[in-house]
C-alpha cells in the first residue's frame, strides 16, 4: 500500500481514537502551522482507559499495565484505567505518571496515517482540532514550502508505527489460527465493614492467551513460536495480567483521596 505525505484533495475514511478533525497534511493548507512547545502535552488521552498497542511494545507495557485483547479482531490494548473515561496514568493537565509506559499510539499524536476512499494508499494526516497545533507556533511544520526535520521525523514515526501495526496483525492471526485465545474476567474482592472478604465483583471481561492451550501445542508449533519471537511476547502479555491488582489498587487509593477531600 502506498504512503503519501502531501496529498491534494484526498478524502480519508474511518474513525481514529483521539483524532477529532483529521486532515491530510498539505503544504498549501498547513504551511504556516507549527507545534506548540508544551511541557505536559498528553491531556488528550486523559479520558481514555484503553489504548491500542503493538506487539513489540508488550514487554515495556507489561511493567505498567494489563495487556488484553478485545473485539472480533482481538485488538491488543493497554489497560490504563478500569472505568471508561478515566485514565489512571495520564491526568487532565497532560502529565504522565513516571512509571507509565507511553504507547506509540499516543506518542504519534497529532499525526496519523489514514486510508483514502479507495484503500489504495495511506495518507499522512494531522488532527487540525489539536490544541498542540497553531499558526506561527514554536516548531514549524514547513519551511520554504518543504517539511521540516521535525515533520519528516513525525512522518517516519507514523510509517514505522504502521509497519508495527501490520506485524501485530500477523501476530494475532497466528494466535487465532492456533486457537490460543480464551475469555477471562478481572475480579475485585471487596472488603466488608466487618473485615471479611465480600463476593467477587467483575471489573472487566476480555480475551487473553491461554497458557494451557499454549503448552498443549504440538512441539513443532510451539518451537515455531519460540523461533519467530512470538513466545516472548505471549509471556509478556501473560505476566502483564498480574497488573490488574495494581490497577484496582490505584482506583481504591484515588477514590479514598477524593472522599477525604469531599
Amino acid at each position: 500500500m502506498e504512503t503519501t505525505s502531501l496529498p491534494q484533495g484526498s478524502e480519508i475514511t474511518g474513525n481514529v481514537l483521539f483524532y477529532q478533525k483529521p486532515e491530510p497534511l498539505s503544504r498549501d493548507t498547513h504551511g504556516k502551522l507549527g507545534l506548540r512547545t508544551v511541557d505536559k502535552p498528553f491531556g488528550f488521552a486523559a479520558t481514555t482507559n484503553v489504548v491500542p498497542l503493538t506487539v513489540t511494545e508488550f514487554a515495556p507495557a507489561a511493567i505498567a499495565y494489563p495487556i488484553i485483547f478485545a473485539g472480533e479482531g482481538f485488538q491488543p490494548l493497554a489497560v490504563m484505567g478500569v472505568a471508561q473515561g478515566t485514565n489512571l496514568f495520564i491526568s487532565a493537565d497532560g502529565s504522565v505518571e513516571p512509571d507509565a509506559y507511553l504507547p506509540a499510539y499516543i506518542r504519534r499524536y497529532p499525526f496519523v496515517l489514514a486510508g483514502d476512499e479507495k484503500g489504495e494508499r495511506l495518507i499522512v494526516c494531522i488532527d487540525r482540532a489539536s490544541s498542540l497545533l497553531a499558526e506561527g507556533a514554536d516548531v514549524p511544520m514547513f519551511e520554504n514550502g518543504e517539511p521540516t526535520e521535525y515533520t519528516t521525523g513525525c512522518i517516519q514515526f507514523c510509517n514505522d508505527f504502521e509497519a508495527e501495526r501490520q506485524r501485530t496483525d500477523n501476530f494475532v492471526a497466528v494466535l487465532k489460527d492456533l486457537d490460543l485465545f480464551e475469555t477471562r474476567q478481572a475480579l475485585f474482592n471487596p472488603r466488608n465493614e466487618d473485615g471479611t472478604i465480600g463476593d467477587p465483583q467483575v471489573v472487566a471481561e476480555y480475551f487473553a492467551i491461554s497458557e494451557e492451550k499454549l503448552l498443549a501445542l504440538p512441539q513443532d508449533k510451539f518451537m515455531a513460536l519460540r523461533d519467530n519471537g512470538a513466545l516472548s511476547q505471549i509471556y509478556a502479555h501473560l505476566v502483564s495480567l498480574l497488573g490488574w491488582d495494581k490497577l484496582i489498587t490505584k482506583v481504591l487509593v484515588r477514590n479514598a483521596a477524593e472522599q477525604a477531600q469531599a
